[in-house]
């Protein structure tokens, strides 16, 4: 393998970055021809002999970074909930290739890693105004739906240790569900149902609990008629009192359609948390996103802050670092209050040369010990980096642009004579946006229109929007999460793209 030829390959990378980096709202998307052409280039089988750094290089330059999207480039990818990515968090992202570390085992004697890591949870900790030292089962994880498997593998633990507990007359048990497994466990406790109980559960939440041997099918939405996302604290009450059941109670803290919240104080979670005391179960909260409301300073963003309010009461706490944090895919978290219990789920047996004590006075896990993967990159490096260049005043100046341009594209929006703002029970007339987060969910009237809004606005390639349905009914989803927000460019060019499809619509339908 030549190594001269690394360091020109890496000069002409940079010329690249710079060349993208200077001109980032370019294009969201990819031309349908490059994309062709990038697809036509791939190599359709392993070479006998390989093409040689330079020409890969040349491969991957001109062949193929052409066919990638501006997901993250762009502060005008407003599809999915998809962070851009810091300065600072790319620089730390080079040198996390460059050292290659693998911080599954805590050695602080070989590397600084793993200090990093638990320097870096702890500050994102503090930025969403939690106290670390309540969470010590932390760690990093690929995004939210990993961290969501993480969380319902520690209540599954918790909830069938109490069970246990219960059936032993009080005496605490002696082995963990790691070790006995779901089913005796189950048998011992004498457990015959399993329930998740939540509001418009993100799909990630029945992935995660099929991984975890609880199945889809024990995920119940128990919600208000009125307010699909609102618990029904009654019925909620009724089903926590179940004999032979184990629960975990789930908060959507950040719905992704609309943004919205579950609940809306501190005094709507601790309602739940008492009856997750009071009946043995697990309290998790989907926060993929929504957490990071808890950032947002000011009375002008109350409602949406408080719809956060109150999660420092969980059990454990979902998050994603790759989106409103803004650093490199993949890099999600979870915070637990109980380390032992995430010892007792994802400890490795029978391995010594791991070395995965606590290692030194510092009492820091080895993610390993924590968490699913017993290898993994150097995550937390680029968390701790972007933290510490920007600090809490460039993370609330940060998402507070990100507001106000949802806000004020929610605005625009529901005075269009031609659009209509969803959902339509939510936005009151005098009150339309103090409830917009990040996420503006919306409608054409023209139901010829609506059904191709989506597609005719992707098809500019000035903008990248997503599509779902609410109420049956196609819908536009705008999600905004790039650190680059401008609030008057970008609603500038938002304002001019619909206006102009309207324009030609409307052109078109008279020709026609």
């Amino acid at each position: 393998m030549e190594s001269n030829g690394s360091l020109e390959s890496l000069r002409r990378l940079r010329e690249k970055a710079d060349t993208v980096l200077s001109d980032p709202h370019k294009n969201t998307l990819p031309s349908i021809p490059a994309l062709h052409t990038s697809t036509a280039s791939l190599l359709q089988h392993l070479p006998h002999e390989g093409l040689g750094l330079r020409k890969t290089t040349d491969h991957l330059l001109e062949d193929i970074t052409p066919g990638l999207n501006g997901s993250s480039l762009s502060p005008n990818y407003y599809g999915f909930v998809t962070g851009g990515c810091t300065p600072a968090a790319r620089i730390a992202d080079n040198l996390v290739t460059l050292y290659d570390q693998n911080v599954a085992v805590h050695l602080p004697g070989q590397s600084v890693a793993t200090v990093v890591e638990d320097r870096a949870l702890g500050m994102l900790l503090e930025l969403l105004g939690f106290h670390p030292a309540e969470w010590t089962g932390r760690t990093f994880t690929t995004g939210a739906t990993a961290s969501n498997i993480l969380g319902l593998a520690l209540g599954r633990e918790y909830v069938l240790l109490q069970a246990l507990q219960r059936a032993n007359g009080g005496k605490e048990a002696e082995e963990s569900i790691g070790e006995l497994g779901i089913l005796e466990a189950c048998r011992r406790a004498g457990i015959e149902h399993f329930q998740l109980l939540t509001t418009m559960a993100h799909s990630s939440m029945r992935k995660a609990a099929s991984v975890v041997g609880l199945g889809r099918t024990s995920v119940h939405d128990v919600c208000m008629d009125e307010n699909p996302l609102a618990f029904d604290m009654e019925k909620l009450e009724e089903m926590l009192g179940r004999a032979q059941t184990a629960s975990i109670v789930v908060i959507s803290c950040g719905e992704v359609n609309t943004g919205g919240f579950a609940t809306q104080s501190y005094d709507e979670v601790l309602k739940l948390r008492s009856m997750c005391d009071r009946y043995g179960a697990w309290l998790h909260v989907d926060a993929a996103f929504g957490i990071f409301a808890r950032v947002l300073p000011g009375p002008e963003f109350a409602k949406v802050r408080n719809g956060a309010g109150g999660i420092e009461l969980a059990d454990s706490i979902t998050g994603d670092a790759h989106k409103l944090l803004n650093v490199p895919y993949d890099c999600g978290f979870l915070f637990c209050r109980y380390s032992s219990i995430a010892e007792h789920v994802f400890r490795n047996p029978n391995a010594a040369y791991l070395n995965s004590g606590h290692q030194g006075p510092d009492k820091i896990q080895s993610p390993l010990n924590i968490g699913i993967e017993n290898s993994r990159r150097f995550r937390g490096l680029p968390v701790y980096t972007t933290l510490v260049a920007y600090g809490r005043s460039g993370y609330e100046d940060m998402l507070s642009r990100q507001v106000w341009f949802a806000r004020t594209v929610a605005a625009y929006v529901s005075q269009h004579q031609e659009l209509e703002l969803l959902p339509k029970d939510r936005h009151q007339p005098t009150d339309v946006t103090s409830r917009i987060f990040i996420i503006v969910l919306f409608k054409a009237k023209d139901a010829n229109l609506n059904a191709r809004l989506v597609e005719k606005l992707n098809a500019t390639c000035r903008i990248y929007v997503s599509g779902t349905t609410w109420n049956g009914e196609p819908a536009t989803r705008i999600a905004v999460s790039n650190w680059q927000v401008d609030v008057e460019r970008d609603f500038n060019l938002v304002k001019n793209t619909v206006e102009g499809l309207v324009h030609n619509w409307k052109a078109e339908t008279r020709i026609g």
